[in-house]
């Protein structure tokens, strides 16, 4: 792993592809950042972090092996690869909320953005973005967020934590590359928050509705049990769950 460690930057995403647009990176470059100004979730929100607390950094994967419609699996792979680095560091009662937060005791701990790189129309590699709560201890009123260390009260070392996500990173690459799809699919739905269990989410048009999470299609939409037995899937831009 080359690391690269930064006091202050915008984001860590941007960053790294901006190094990418100019240099050849060695598979798994990582640019970690104390402070992170600009750093930025799904759908272009803000992901807040408290200067120097918490672990922001991208990794750099090249990986040529899926098509577009495919690209979930990668999505998959670094949600279960932060699930087992997190459970080896005994944090308890931990999901993932689709399409890839990760929760403790309902509280959002981690979130991912992963930013495809595109050459003659075929993807070459990815950047991945990651922003771990975990030594924060306050959120400034943030509501169903939380850090480690609020948690179980332990003090975590960034770079210990970083290096046991990489490692397990590697651990899933295989399956990607090997297109061991169903497994990864399986294993992600398992640790589904929410599963079959009765929930609320809200439509982009705001209305809400009720219904059923039953797992992910093949593309990674959200399959939904809705009234009536009827099951509808739904895109990240349809669809919002809430508590």
């Amino acid at each position: 792993m080359n690391l690269i460690k930064l006091n202050a930057i915008d984001s860590t995403n941007t960053y790294l592809k901006a190094l990418v647009s100019n240099h050849e990176l060695e598979d798994y470059t990582v640019v970690m950042a104390e402070t992170q100004t600009q750093g930025r979730g799904q759908m272009g929100t803000k992901w807040v972090t408290e200067p120097g607390q918490n672990l922001t950094f991208s990794v750099f994967k090249k990986i040529s092996c899926l098509q577009s419609d495919e690209q979930f699996y990668l999505s998959i792979a670094v949600s279960l690869a932060i699930y087992d680095a997190l459970a080896f560091f005994n944090i308890p009662d931990l999901k993932i909320k689709w399409p890839n937060d990760i929760l403790s005791w309902n509280s959002k701990v981690c979130g991912i953005l992963i930013e495809n790189i595109f050459k003659n129309g075929h993807m070459s590699a990815a950047v991945i973005g990651i922003g771990l709560n975990l030594n924060q201890s306050d959120f400034d009123g943030m509501i169903n967020a939380s850090s480690l260390k609020q948690i179980t009260g332990v003090y975590y070392n960034k770079v210990e934590v970083l290096q046991k996500i990489v490692d397990r990173i590697k651990f899933y690459e295989p399956w990607v590359v090997e297109r061991r799809f169903n497994d990864l699919k399986t294993s992600y739905e398992n640790l589904l928050f929410r599963k079959d269990k009765p929930s609320t989410f809200k439509r982009k048009d705001g209305s809400l509705m009720m219904g059923f999470i039953k797992g992910i299609s093949d593309h990674g939409m959200l399959k939904v049990l809705l009234e009536d037995e009827v099951i509808e899937y739904f895109d990240l831009k349809e669809l919002r769950l809430l508590y």
